[in-house]
């Protein structure tokens, strides 16, 4: 009986520590050119990204960019802050990575199939790959560094 226990209560901290991991990407995060922040949060069990805030310098006369590089002409009247760029990850434990997402660049206007992961237990450093065609060693790598919105 007590074996039983003990390994209850081992799932029971395992099951926990697996959720705690998921949540781990939630938070303020500055791109790799630190001009951006982006706050990720998660709904539903699925990860989402968007700017909450930009860097001065990047304001086009006193006001954030416009995302006129979108392939739609209907949106590129909007404003890049306030602009989800990362959406749908999912978190896979076996691989300790979230995947499944999709990330836009507003630079390009492109938006690109992604996952992310952390590297040597490191939570302070996100790093994310954008992908075309389902080819993940044919995108591009990003590393976000952990911030607070103010």
């Amino acid at each position: 009986m007590k074996k039983l226990l003990i390994l209850f209560l081992l799932g029971l901290w395992l099951h926990t520590a697996s959720a705690q991991d998921s949540n781990s990407i939630t938070g303020t995060w500055w791109n790799d050119e630190k001009t951006s922040k982006i706050e990720v949060i998660e709904k539903d069990g699925h990860f989402f990204g968007t700017i909450v805030y930009m860097i001065p310098e990047k304001y086009e006369n006193g006001k954030p960019p416009l995302d006129d590089e979108n392939p739609d002409p209907a949106l590129r009247d909007r404003s890049v802050l306030g602009l989800q760029i990362l959406s749908e990850l999912k978190y896979n434990p076996k691989k300790e990575e979230w995947q499944g997402g999709r990330i836009y660049d507003p630079q390009s206007g492109k938006t690109y199939d992604c996952f992310g992961w952390f590297e040597d237990g490191n939570l302070d450093k996100l790093f994310l790959k954008g992908y075309v065609v389902g080819i993940k060693w044919l995108g591009k790598s990003t590393e976000w560094t952990r911030t607070s919105l103010n």
